[in-house]
């Protein structure tokens, strides 16, 4: 097996957008720090916002701004540098703030409400370094996750339904080349290394209609989410891994099955 990683991708905020990056620190039972670090909740007053943004037993997908129920944003991107994170559009930054500085995180929030008058509102911005807001940790079987996207699989499914699929719509952390189609599904419950830093294969990712958002588009006229159950019987995309080290992953290191 020749699989490596091929791009590396972290989400600031849960469920919005995401930066490319070449190498990114990896730690123990957490994940990629500051992926998903963020999240806007939605619809809930700020007691109950405040309380899921300390509990993850206590989140559910609905409290929360995401593409399935807010495709608008998708337009969006969002950067979370040097302890600024600054909402932009076209490249052309909207707004900048310290996570730390509560009235500017208000602003943010007010913005967010002011650009999209669509959205449930309240809005408010949360923050957790120690329990990010992953798919994975508002679930019946909480863990913290890291995606990992096969292009293989990706241009599979492409060519199968003879339409483009761009592998972005899939938000991965790591995507690979390499590998066989669909092999990934194969490593479920088995341990991954990359660069020495090894990876539980905790179970398939299943999908949900915000892959049919073009990326920074909020076109979602081509039915991805249909089209993977009629080709291949499931609405799965990608493996979740958990970190079981520390360590850096870089772009082109090799993915090893342990077995």
């Amino acid at each position: 097996m020749n699989c490596t990683i091929k791009y590396i991708h972290y989400c600031p905020v849960k469920s919005l957008s995401f930066q490319s990056v070449k190498s990114c620190n990896i730690k123990k039972n957490l994940g990629m720090p500051n992926d998903r670090i963020f999240a806007f909740s939605r619809g809930i007053d700020l007691q109950q916002a405040k309380s899921i943004e300390k509990n993850p037993k206590e989140r559910k997908l609905n409290n929360f701004l995401t593409l399935k129920n807010s495709p608008v944003l998708n337009k969006y991107n969002f950067i979370y540098e040097n302890k600024k994170l600054t909402l932009t559009i076209d490249r052309k930054e909207i707004i900048s703030i310290s996570p730390e500085n509560s009235d500017e995180v208000s602003s943010l929030a007010n913005k967010i409400s002011e650009l999209e008058e669509s959205l449930i509102k309240p809005i408010f911005l949360l923050k957790n370094n120690d329990h990010p807001f992953y798919d994975t940790s508002h679930s019946n079987n909480i863990f913290n996750s890291i995606s990992l996207i096969n292009l293989n699989s990706v241009k599979d499914f492409e060519t199968k339904i003879n339409n483009k699929v761009e592998y972005q719509r899939f938000r991965g952390n790591f995507y690979i080349e390499g590998l066989e189609a669909w092999e990934e599904r194969n490593w479920i419950n088995k341990i991954i290394k990359i660069n020495n830093v090894s990876f539980e294969v905790k179970k398939n990712i299943p999908r949900c209609v915000a892959i049919n958002l073009k990326p920074k588009t909020d076109d979602n006229s081509l039915n991805l989410l249909k089209s993977l159950k009629t080709t291949f019987n499931h609405f799965d995309m990608g493996i979740y891994l958990t970190a079981v080290g520390d360590g850096v992953i870089n772009q082109g290191d090799a993915v090893e099955l342990i077995k």
